[in-house]
């Protein structure tokens, strides 16, 4: 049996005993959530840079199911009011995949890793945060870039499925700054919610993700790793340029999906737990070694 001491002094043990606890109760209260996702988020942010690197370059090829399934169901759909509706749901897959394969996403890690940092508000913990965001950002958008490459060149796909490809991944840059900035703030919002509900969905997770992750897409979002293939796909079929990427795209959607995460979720989140945070903390503190 591990000793209570034991416990404080192994993460793993620790985050094993809370998740034990979640399924026993059902409806775990908020402070059980926060400290199964704390202490993921300082796992992952002990890892090894380039473990972190290949896991987030998988995801940007994982993600782009959310392009490539949405595109095929369109390409066999009529022209009709409903058809966006069947033809979101295909925009789940790539989330499913990622998220259950916990390959590594960036807006997952506007909540995960934000919450140690919220514990342990100190440079340190900062500077781990920043290179976690860098590594992952760096991989997703790699990956999303040489997924898009593969997919509008590769001979892969019959024309008018390529056609669906464009006309959904047309949305990504049609928008200005400000209104890209607010979608995207929805979208981070949205899914930094679904990451902070997976620890108490057990069975239902896949579920949870596919509905959180369905309605992001069906509202037109902005997401900047999903959103990354299709604005990519415009880029190397010549249909839209790099600026356009960067300018339209990219920076207000990294924004507003940071700002979602982090200021909508993580901090709130924090804030409801945070006088049994410090108590916890103050105890753990006095206990003696």
């Amino acid at each position: 049996m591990v000793r209570d001491k034991d416990k404080r002094a192994d993460p793993e043990a620790r985050r094993d005993e809370l998740r034990k606890e979640v399924s026993e109760i059902g409806r775990p209260d908020a402070y059980v959530l926060h400290e199964v996702i704390r202490l993921e988020g300082d796992e992952e942010l002990r890892r090894h840079g380039l473990a972190l690197f290949l896991s987030a370059f998988a995801a940007g090829l994982s993600i782009a199911l959310s392009l490539i399934v949405p595109g095929v169901l369109r390409s066999h759909l009529p022209e009709t009011d409903w058809a966006k509706i069947v033809s979101s749901m295909g925009y789940a897959v790539g989330f499913l995949v990622v998220v259950l394969g916990r390959q590594q996403l960036f807006t997952e890690n506007t909540i995960t890793p934000i919450l140690p940092l919220l514990h342990d508000r100190s440079v340190k913990t900062a500077l781990r945060v920043i290179r976690l965001w860098m590594i992952v950002l760096l991989g997703n958008i790699l990956g999303t870039l040489a997924i898009a490459t593969l997919l509008a060149h590769s001979g892969a796909f019959e024309p008018p499925v390529l056609k669906a490809f464009a006309e959904i991944s047309h949305d990504a840059i049609a928008h200005g700054f400000w209104a890209t900035f607010i979608k995207a703030v929805f979208a981070g919002w949205m899914i930094a919610l679904m990451v902070w509900f997976l620890p108490a969905t057990a069975g239902a997770a896949p579920f949870v993700i596919l509905l959180m992750t369905w309605l992001v897409a069906l509202c037109s979002l902005a997401h900047i790793v999903a959103g990354s293939v299709e604005a990519f796909y415009l880029v190397v079929t010549g249909a839209a340029s790099m600026a356009d990427y960067g300018l339209t795209f990219f920076l207000p959607t990294l924004l507003g999906n940071t700002f979602g995460g982090v200021a909508l979720v993580a901090v709130l989140n924090y804030g409801q737990v945070a006088p049994e945070v410090e108590e916890t903390k103050a105890v753990e503190g006095e206990r003696p070694d």
